[in-house]
């Protein structure tokens, strides 16, 4: 591949990311697609195994969906979504929960999604893209499935690179440590320096500060995601006696929960907390919009965050939708969708590394596959 004046003229006015066609694997409700889109990297076609996943995936992307399984999703199903385009590019985040601390007691290889990063690795093999990058655990890195993962990457000709970066140094006001792959036919690519380090990170009160106040059990008129979840009475008192940062541990022994009491429990510290204003978020999970699942009660208003605050922390947009207007909100399946996706300013970044790697590529005017 050359570079010719027609994709010369299309780096000198900013359009180089359109060159990239891409597939986003395990896509669910579209953070990663969102992300990419951002900085015009040219999404094709977002592939789930959840049927939730469709209407976030395809309302705010206007990028076709396929309800499959990866394990199913043939070479053809891909291929035609990549048409021409000058560069093919395979993304996506397999399913983390084998790899993750909460997890790794009870799962193990014989667990079906500990295989499905072998195909991944079996679609980079029957679609060829000139262009690879995915996000997991930290502790992915650890085992053997990523291992022959990146491997053969690197034998079927792919430059690699992978490091475990922190969320909040890329614009997402929450701490959440992600592995990023990167991975390229075309030479040497690089992960973009941090764009928010340690002293210009996004807090909490920039992310949602300016948010409708609500009560715990209220909703926003005007945003049916802007809902907290209600609490017993028992759990208001906990909350009122909750200080930002701190943890159960200030209560009166009253409030206690009896397993906290036991020797066992007393290392839990991090549920039953409050968020503070200043800092970025703890790492969102599935079940951010419990106060008791961990540090997700709202830094001053006596409940937990909302679903709408918790997609804001993920760096979704305000108006992302997660369901049609004209149905109700399941906490539970909207909760999954923003706690498993890849925060969308994550996706930007990992997309601004990909385009600033091609650009450099083409400019340098050489021959590059």
């Amino acid at each position: 591949m050359l570079v010719d004046n027609q994709w010369s003229e299309r780096i000198r006015s900013g359009e180089s990311a359109s060159l990239i066609r891409c597939v986003d694997l395990f896509c669910g409700a579209g953070g990663l697609t969102h992300g990419l889109t951002s900085v015009g990297i040219n999404v094709g076609l977002g592939i789930d195994i959840d049927p939730s996943c469709e209407y976030p995936y395809t309302a705010n992307n206007n990028v076709s969906f396929l309800l499959k399984s990866v394990k199913d999703t043939t070479s053809a199903d891909i291929s035609k979504f990549f048409d021409d385009a000058p560069l093919r590019m395979l993304a996506g985040c397999a399913p983390c929960q084998p790899f993750s601390y909460y997890s790794r007691a009870r799962l193990n290889s014989s667990d079906r999604r500990w295989h499905l990063l072998e195909q991944f690795s079996r679609l980079v093999r029957e679609t060829t893209p000139h262009l690879v990058t995915m996000e997991n655990v930290p502790l992915l890195q650890r085992e053997d499935v990523f291992s022959s993962f990146h491997t053969e990457l690197r034998q079927q000709g792919f430059d690699v690179i992978y490091r475990v970066v922190n969320c909040a140094d890329y614009g997402v006001p929450q701490q959440r440590k992600r592995l990023i792959l990167l991975a390229s036919r075309l030479g040497p690519i690089s992960l973009i320096a941090p764009e928010t380090p340690e002293g210009y990170r996004i807090t909490v009160k920039d992310a949602i500060g300016n948010l409708v106040p609500l009560k715990a059990g209220e909703r926003c008129s005007s945003d049916s995601m802007h809902q907290a979840c209600d609490l017993s009475p028992i759990n208001l008192q906990r909350i009122q006696a909750s200080k930002p940062g701190g943890s159960w541990r200030d209560w009166d022994e009253h409030l206690i929960a009896k397993c906290h009491r036991k020797k066992s429990g007393r290392t839990y510290s991090s549920v039953y907390g409050r968020m503070v204003w200043d800092k970025p978020s703890p790492t969102m999970t599935t079940q951010f919009y419990g106060f008791g699942n961990g540090r997700f009660g709202h830094p001053e208003q006596d409940r937990a965050i909302s679903l709408r605050e918790g997609a804001i922390l993920q760096s979704f947009p305000v108006n992302y939708k997660f369901t049609p207007e004209d149905t109700s909100v399941c906490k539970r399946t909207v909760g999954r969708l923003i706690g498993n996706a890849v925060p969308v300013k994550l996706g930007a970044a990992i997309g601004k590394s990909i385009v600033s790697h091609v650009e450099k590529r083409l400019e340098s005017k050489e021959r590059i596959l």
